[in-house]
Parts: C-alpha cells; structure tokens; sequence
C-alpha cells in the first residue's frame, strides 16, 4: 500500500511539471495536440511569431496557429490546475486551513458543520475532494471509490523538511571532506621536499666519506713508500760498507801472496809484523754483526679500518720488528 501510495505521489509530481522549465506548472495552457505548457514558457518560445503564425509544440513538433489574441489566448488546462493543487496539498503547503469536504458539507447547518468540520488528512486524486481520517477510510470502502488514489495532505512537506535537513547535512560533511583534500597536496609535497633533502644529505655525507677515504689511502700510500725509501737507503748504504770492507780485505790478500811469493826474505821479514796487525784488525770487524746493528729488524703491516675509527677510515699502516734478514 505504501509502495502505491509513493508510485501515486511520483506520478502526480511527474504530471505537474513543465517540459520547458522543468518547474510546477504556472497557468499551464493545453495545445491541440493535448501537451501542457506553462503560459510564460509558451510566450517565451514564440516571442519571435506573430498572430497567425504556425508555431511546432515545443514537445511533439505538431504544428498549431497562434490565435488572434495571441499565446495568451490559448485555453487554460483547467484539469492540471487542479492536479497542481493537490500537489499542493500533498506538500502540505495549505496545510492546518484545509478541512474535510465530507464533514463541512452539510448545507442545514453550514456553520454548525463547519465548527464541527474536522481537519483534512487525505486527498483523493479522483474525486479532487479533501478527506479527514474517518471519512477517508468511509471513502475507500465504497465500493465505486475504493479504487481512488489517495494521498497525505502534508506528508510530503515533512518528507522535503527532512530531505532538506539531510542534504544540509551532508553538505555541512561534504565541506568537512573537501577541506581535508589539502592535507593530501601537503603531505606529498612535505614528502618530496623533505626525501630530496634526505638523499642531499646523504650524497654529502657520502661524499666527505670518499673523499676523506682518498685523503687517507693517499696518505697511506705515501707513508708506505716513505718507508720503502728509507730502508732502500739504509741497505745502500750497509752494502757499500760490507763492499768496502771486502775490498780491503782483497787487497790485504792479495798484498800477502804477492810477498809470500816474490818478495825477499828482508821484506817478508820487514812487512809482517805490519800484514799481521792489518790482518788481526782486520778480522776484528764482525761483518754480521756489524749488518745486524745497522740494519734494524723492519716488518711493515697494514690493518684495515672498521670504520669505528674517525680518524683512520681506510686503516692504519705499522712498522714492526722481526728477524734479521741476513742469518749466519
């Protein structure tokens, strides 16, 4: 029942609604060919046709001629006017000021009847007459009207009061929503700003990393080959030495067989007391321990950084004792 009731309440909606301006219908005039306009739509779509002109309906395009009196002589849809009130009534527009028709009728006593009228409730399309709640249910018993639609004086009023309430809401949660769109465009450019500041960040620190590591392994590189330099020159040096030593002893040796082999008994006699002196002092000199002594025991070692270190990032470069190079 309900379901018919709104199915009714849609249809008369549809019904008194202008094509043209989509608005309830204000002095709706019939054409020939039975479509209904408003009369201001209608002077407005003609305003540029003069008496007698032939004119298409604005919905069917069937041609009709404009009176002679003009638009405004078209004839009034005196059926929509009244389908236009009971939309009115539905909407409650008059509503409280209508009484039943039923109640208020009775002719004896009209002023009587009218202070015992009781308010309307429902309106019966049919029978274009307002019904309070008593006679409205008398009406659809009968059995020539209990087919009538009938619908609520008023009850689309609270319907529209409330669609209204809610859209005035939903508005009021839709401008909440809406402001809450810019947060997004914030956040995403907070987040493009700040990451391109981190990976700056990150590239500098980095590049100090490597550029201080360079420093280092120069440095490294540089104590390193410091180091194989100055050992390169104590061993030059020691080695001249030992060279030096060896040349004199293979003088003296020579010297001595020379004498031994060709010289007089007067020299031989005369020079070994001087050969045997050179000799003994000779002999004296620990050539071993004389390179011991001279070239320190040298181990070279590296030890890579674990990066805990600020101060060496590569590592560190150490020198050390080990054995002698030359052994007995």
């Amino acid at each position: 029942m309900a379901t018919r009731k709104l199915s009714v309440v849609k249809e008369l909606y549809d019904m008194t609604e202008c094509c043209i301006c989509i608005e309830v219908f204000t002095d709706p005039r019939v054409l020939p060919c039975k479509h209904t306009f408003c009369l201001q739509c209608l002077l407005n779509y003609g305003k540029d046709k003069r008496l007698g002109d032939n004119i298409p309906c604005p919905l069917c395009r069937k041609e009709f001629t404009i009176p002679a009196d003009g638009l405004s002589g078209i004839p009034k849809n005196f059926i929509m006017e009244k389908l236009v009130s009971a939309r009115k009534l539905s909407a409650g527009e008059e509503a409280g000021h209508i009484l039943c028709d039923v109640c208020s009728s009775d002719e004896a006593r009209p002023s009587e009847a009218t202070a015992q009228a009781k308010p309307a409730t429902k309106h019966c399309l049919q029978c274009q007459q307002n019904y309070c709640d008593q006679c409205s249910q008398s009406h659809t018993k009968i059995k020539a009207s209990a087919s009538h639609a009938m619908i609520e004086i008023g009850k689309e009023l609270q319907c529209r009061k409330q669609m209204a309430n809610d859209t005035d809401k939903i508005s009021e949660l839709l401008k909440k929503t809406e402001g809450v769109l810019p947060r997004f465009e914030k956040e995403q450019n907070y987040l493009v700003s700040r990451f391109a500041d981190i990976k700056s960040e990150i590239n500098t620190a980095a590049d100090k990393l490597i550029a201080a590591v360079e420093r280092d392994r120069v440095k490294l590189l540089s104590e390193v080959e410091s180091i194989k330099l100055k050992r390169t020159k104590q061993l030059e040096t020691v080695k001249q030495e030992v060279e030096q030593h060896m040349a004199v002893l293979e003088s003296l040796k020579q010297y001595s067989k020379t004498l031994l082999s060709s010289g007089t008994a007067c020299d031989v006699t005369r020079s070994a007391n001087s050969l045997h002196s050179t000799a003994e002092e000779l002999m004296m000199f620990d050539v071993i321990s004389h390179v011991d002594s001279s070239l320190t025991s040298l181990s070279v070692s590296f030890t890579s950084s674990t990066l805990l270190d600020v101060e060496n990032l590569v590592g560190i470069v150490a020198e050390g004792m080990r054995n002698s190079i030359i052994s007995a």
